[in-house]
């Protein structure tokens, strides 16, 4: 038998990172090639990650829920010696395993003492670091590879990059002490005592008495196994906060048990005293403004991870805004004739085995608008000075996920008829919440649609998909009062909110836009032809 190691593959154009949400594999689970054992989030969308053997899964090398770089070992496996396919240290994806498995892969693992002894010769052309080291080094600038490792079997750390980076490559990285918790202060770092509710104070190093909070330790880097950062995530802890005195080359090196017992002090300290002055709640909320730290409650607040898709659709919104100035335009369409064409159409629909929404209606008005007012469906390329009308009409249909706001694109709307778009909405909508969609099946659209209605509300100001040009957003369809022969009735109507880059598209294009997207919903039945 043979120990394989399968490295983090790239799972997406131009991603340098993900993490690893779930395995869905465990040790000793016998796998074959091309089954998936983890899945991965990346900042495009969620992929799984198939395994490279067939074999027995040896060690998972990574925790869930941490940021794995590209080409970092995530697990291992048994292979037979006579299916392992042989490949030279300059073409090989995957290597041996080290006897010193911790030491080779992440250096937030500890090394045995005595593995030191028994530790094998680097590969040629290999560089172990931890991810931590490399994201430092590419933060630097620096080369990992040509980085002289300080660690077991020239491990590359932190402090190895630091010190070559500042000219010092030369010389072996000095160990510095270990932070001592009565003499180790906070310095600028926000405290987590104060992230717990805590009164802030640090002027006690007791973790036993009632009131005083323990000195954070404040450092820069720690290190500790996963299981260990999995521990202080669930406590809320800080990890660089948490007093240690054991050091791994050079490097503070913090266990569960210091993080248990840094946990335990500081909820000792945040307990109330055990007699609370009863308070009236009319003159607690009258005078909350004036209450203090040290006797305002704790907030309870909990920290989210700012990664993955949301991450994407914040930079995305965030480049759209401050890049295309957005002017709105508002206006309703009464949709009699819509309703009952969708009610006529449905039996007919669900006999093909469609369920035939609105939808499909108005991405078919949206075309019709789009070949008469072609700027709203095309792209401003200012380095080159030109602004590109797309002869295609692929509509992105933007859908709320638990992971944030995805938009995949149904490509080539002009050439589909409506119950053909309905399934194909319907399967990229389902597909999106299960987070199955490819990366390819967000890209390439020209315009873009959001339906907010279908969770409540008339009119929004959507933020346009850049680099397109338009989006038009969807209130809920209801009946609203609307005025006929000199009479207001009761009549179902649609919201529509457009949203234009300014810089290519003028307002009374975007309202003329509009007003062709109304007619063909008002008269629905033509749409049925194209």
């Amino acid at each position: 038998m043979t120990i394989k190691e399968f490295k983090l593959p790239d799972v997406g154009e131009g991603v340098a990172e993900g993490e690893l949400v779930s395995w869905l594999v465990s040790a000793g689970d016998r796998v074959e090639e091309d089954q998936p054992v983890a899945e991965v989030e990346t900042d495009k969308a969620l992929v799984e990650v198939p395994s490279s053997y067939d074999g027995v899964v040896e060690k998972l090398f990574v925790e869930e829920g941490e940021m794995v770089p590209v080409g970092d070992v995530i697990i291992s496996f048994r292979v037979d010696e006579d299916g392992a396919e042989e490949t030279s240290d300059e073409t090989a994806t995957s290597e041996e395993v080290d006897t010193d498995a911790e030491a080779a892969v992440d250096g937030k693992a500890a090394a045995s003492d005595d593995a030191s002894d028994t530790e094998p010769e680097t590969p040629a052309g290999r560089t172990f670091a931890p991810p931590s080291a490399r994201r430092l080094a590419r933060e630097l600038g620096v080369d990992v590879a040509a980085v002289d490792g300080s660690g077991p079997g020239g491990r590359v750390s932190e402090a190895d990059v630091r010190a070559h980076a500042e000219g010092g490559a030369d010389d072996a990285p000095e160990p510095r002490p270990a932070p001592t918790p009565t003499d180790v202060g906070s310095g600028d770092r926000k405290s987590a005592v104060s992230k717990r509710g805590g009164s802030g104070s640090t002027e006690s190093t007791s973790t036993t008495g009632t009131g005083a909070a323990p000195d954070p330790a404040g450092r820069d880097t720690t290190l500790a196994t996963p299981a260990t950062r999995k521990l202080a995530r669930e406590l809320g802890v800080a990890l660089d906060d948490v007093p240690t005195e054991e050091t791994r080359d050079g490097e503070a090196f913090v266990t569960d048990e210091d993080v248990q017992a840094y946990a335990d002090a500081l909820e000792s300290a945040a307990e109330p005293s055990p007699e609370p002055t009863p308070v009236d709640v009319d003159s607690a909320t009258a005078a909350a403004g004036d209450a203090s730290p040290a006797t305002a409650p704790a907030t309870g607040d909990e920290t989210v991870p700012y990664r993955g898709v949301r991450r994407t659709i914040g930079k995305q919104m965030e480049r759209s805004k401050y890049t295309a100035p957005h002017v709105s335009h508002h206006d309703t369409v009464a949709v009699d004739a819509l309703v009952e064409a969708r009610e006529e159409l449905k039996p007919k629909a669900e006999k093909a085995g469609v369920n035939l929404t609105y939808m499909p209606f108005v991405m078919k008005a949206i075309v019709a608008g789009l070949k008469e007012y072609p700027y709203l469906n095309s792209e401003l390329r200012e380095d080159d000075e030109e602004i590109v009308l797309k002869g295609e009409y692929n509509l992105g249909i933007a859908v709320a996920t638990d992971a944030g706001l995805m938009v995949p694109v149904v490509e080539n709307v002009d050439e589909k008829g409506l119950f053909e778009l309905a399934a194909e909405v319907r399967d990229l909508a389902s597909r999106a919440r299960e987070r199955k969609l490819k990366p390819a099946e967000m890209k390439g659209s020209t315009f873009s649609v959001t339906n907010f209605g279908a969770i409540g509300g008339e009119y929004a100001t959507p933020i346009i998909n850049y680099p397109e040009t338009a989006i038009l957003g969807l209130g809920a369809i209801e009946e609203r009062p609307v005025v006929r022969d000199g009479e207001v009735v009761p009549a179902p109507t649609l919201p529509l909110s457009l949203s234009i880059d300014h810089r290519v598209v003028d307002g009374a294009v975007a309202a003329e836009f509009a007003n062709t997207v109304m007619e063909h919903l008002e008269h629905p039945l033509p749409l049925l032809t194209q």
